[in-house]
């Protein structure tokens, strides 16, 4: 017999009648997408920590009061609340987001990749050097639609109501991205593999 997965609506009310285990699988099933998220803007991993700790606090306190009223889209609504905290901090702190490595994470090592031999690893860890420097030369708004596309896979729907704008412009923002990422290449004859 095949025990069918709760979905998360069914979680959140679980979770409203009392059932801590139901909050935990919530948490379980989205951490690792909202933290990287958080991660791609703030570039420090104690500070993304901190950001990711505040934002479960204000989705279990809008919980609580039961003004949670998304429909089933809990992690679009989750990764809202989350990019809304970065923007936050970064205007009180006047930062720009970059895509950029730590000793202790890469975006990279999140997505799924084929086996491959030294050679292979050594290529793909240059060549996504060479995209995450051609990233951060864009215009923060560019940038911001290429971080929230590529690397936190979101649709161009969820990104237009995340940064409040519309689909038209966040599409335009992209289209302008790629074609400013391609001259970049060919002036500064970089050679992705």
């Amino acid at each position: 017999m095949q025990v069918t997965p709760l979905n998360d609506q069914q979680l959140i009310a679980r979770y409203l009648e009392g059932d801590e285990r139901a909050f935990e699988e919530l948490l379980n099933r989205h951490q690792q997408k909202i933290y990287t998220s958080i991660y791609l803007f703030v570039k420090e991993q104690s500070l993304a920590e901190d950001i990711f700790q505040e934002v479960f606090i204000k989705i279990i306190d809008t919980l609580r009061k039961g003004k949670y009223n998304h429909e089933g889209k809990f992690l679009q609504w989750a990764l809202r609340i989350s990019y809304n905290m970065c923007v936050d901090y970064f205007r009180r702190t006047k930062r720009r987001p970059q895509v950029s490595p730590t000793e202790t994470f890469d975006i990279f090592d999140v997505l799924p990749l084929v086996e491959e031999n030294a050679e292979q690893s050594i290529i793909r860890s240059q060549t996504h050097d060479k995209v995450r420097t051609l990233v951060n030369m864009l215009p923060p708004e560019q940038r911001e639609v290429v971080i929230l596309r590529h690397y936190a896979d979101m649709s161009f729907k969820e990104i237009a109501k995340l940064t409040r704008v519309s689909i038209n412009t966040a599409l335009g923002r992209m289209r302008y991205a790629l074609i400013n990422i391609r001259k970049m290449i060919e002036e500064k004859e970089v050679i992705l593999q």
